[in-house]
């Protein structure tokens, strides 16, 4: 048994349904990811407008696909892995940079260095590798950018974080594995 399950729109208070309907027309369906949250209406919100707001920072889209397959992958979250490997390919990467970026081993300097720094933020609680720190000051990053990352790392962490507890079931097609992963790490 899940510590938390994906509740049906009628499971969840009229605050939370209203946020269910507003994603169901948005994207065609609820997605279980968000639906966990839709348990507190108040986290749910605020989750959202956090991403909003995010969304609107230092990184394109993309380069935001990036960060949260970098992060999902060092927290070995299944869900948010098929979710992102998803969308990043609707936003323009092939299946093969989906595992480069989980890797940190994309051929384009900025995102190997932001996934490289993504990841080492997760594993290290933080504690980041000075010499990436500094790599990601040398591609014309700033102080500002370094906050947003933190702040996506943050968003997405927190995601799989739920996802990792409750293990929903995968609403998006399951992501390929990496190499050298062992299958259902999570």
């Amino acid at each position: 048994m899940s510590a938390i399950n994906v509740p049906a729109r009628a499971e969840v208070s009229p605050e939370s349904q209203l946020i269910f309907d507003a994603l169901n027309s948005k994207l065609g369906f609820v997605p279980n990811g968000y639906a966990l949250i839709g348990h507190s209406a108040n986290a749910l919100s605020a989750y959202l407008d956090f991403q909003g707001k995010l969304s609107k920072g230092s990184f394109s889209n993309r380069e935001i696909q990036a960060i949260f397959l970098a992060v999902s992958q060092a927290n070995n979250c299944d869900y948010c892995l098929a979710a992102h490997t998803t969308i990043g390919k609707m936003n323009g990467f092939t299946e093969a940079e989906t595992l480069q970026l989980r890797a940190g081993e994309h051929p384009d300097a900025k995102l190997r260095i932001i996934t490289r720094l993504a990841s080492n933020l997760v594993l290290t609680r933080g504690r980041a590798d000075a010499n990436l720190v500094q790599a990601f000051f040398d591609l014309g990053y700033g102080q500002k950018e370094l906050v947003d990352l933190v702040a996506l790392v943050a968003d997405k962490l927190f995601m799989n974080l739920l996802n990792n507890l409750s293990l929903p079931a995968i609403d998006f097609p399951v992501a390929p594995v990496l190499e050298g992963e062992m299958v259902g790490a999570n």
